[in-house]
């Protein structure tokens, strides 16, 4: 299946250099489409833009604050407010820890709009060999949302 995608980078930029050791460059590369964070004029700050939903991977809480009070400030707040406005699928991957009250409460708000929040939490039970293979383990479930029929 071809899939298009519409990546924004906010301030992941050190964190994908430090943690993966790749360029924005080339993230932007892996994207069908790329939009600057302020471009606010970009097609997936519209609902007349038809998606199948949206992944904000990884989450910070300042993104997850903003998507939940609807904090519009920039492309991906827009987007995320989009997503939730049109009633598509959105799908929060926070991996801050520990969580204090203000975090869980934002979580909660957000998830009673029918947001998915999935922590990119390891789990062990596939019996993972590499660090690899605990980030597929994550891709895996976030893809999994997104399958036709629904089954995971």
């Amino acid at each position: 299946m071809n899939v298009g995608t519409h990546l924004v980078i906010k301030t992941a930029e050190k964190v994908i250099k430090s943690e993966i050791n790749l360029a924005k460059s080339e993230i932007i590369a892996l994207a069908t489409h790329y939009y600057d964070i302020d471009d606010l004029t970009a097609p997936i700050s519209s609902g007349s833009f038809k998606t199948d939903g949206m992944v904000v991977v990884p989450c910070s809480m300042k993104t997850l604050a903003g998507i939940a009070t609807g904090y519009s400030s920039n492309l991906l707040l827009r987007a995320a407010d989009v997503t939730i406005k049109e009633g598509r699928k959105l799908v929060l991957v926070p991996r801050e820890t520990p969580l204090s009250i203000i975090h869980l409460l934002n979580m909660y708000k957000v998830a009673q709009t029918g947001a998915i929040i999935l922590p990119a939490m390891p789990t062990f039970y596939h019996k993972p060999k590499s660090v690899d293979d605990l980030i597929n383990h994550i891709v895996g479930k976030i893809l999994d949302i997104f399958k036709e029929d629904g089954s995971r």
